[in-house]
């Protein structure tokens, strides 16, 4: 399983090289940040491509291996949106909130050694339920699913 730094990592890379589309290895997980950046106006379009180009019609008729999640970049002024994508949640360190922690993440409080959500910033959770596995933290507070704090974006 590919693990959210490096989609992390391609996102703030290819934003601070001024790139206009990214392609990233296709899964379940890549899919579900990429719409959470989407839906919090980070990006301005996700499709599924593949290697070549983003061609939704294509994306069927490739092996895995060649599918590819293609996100638009959103620029204002010349600058990116995204100014900023860390990982809160390591491999080594697993960070999990249940309801009142995450609670307090969204209100501008710090929890477990984690800064606080301040004003335009997410944060994308993990959760056990499988029909909204992956949550904006506000989004997991009110379905009240706690989770995994994986990362932030501001």
């Amino acid at each position: 399983m590919v693990l959210p730094h490096n989609l992390c990592s391609h996102i703030q890379n290819a934003f601070r090289a001024r790139h206009q589309h990214i392609a990233v290895p296709h899964s379940t997980q890549n899919l579900a940040i990429l719409s959470i950046l989407l839906r919090a106006g980070f990006l301005s379009n996700v499709t599924r491509g593949t290697t070549e180009a983003p061609a939704p019609d294509q994306f069927l008729e490739v092996n895995d291996s060649q599918k590819r999640i293609w996100a638009d970049l959103k620029y204002r002024d010349d600058r990116p949106v995204l100014a900023d994508m860390e990982l809160i949640s390591k491999p080594s360190k697993p960070i999990f909130m249940d309801l009142s922690e995450i609670r307090r993440l969204c209100t501008g409080r710090r929890v477990q050694n984690v800064k606080p959500l301040r004003m335009g910033e997410i944060a994308i959770v993990k959760t056990k339920d499988r029909e909204n596995e992956w949550l904006e933290a506000r989004e997991a507070l009110q379905l009240r699913l706690p989770g995994e704090v994986i990362c932030r974006a501001r």
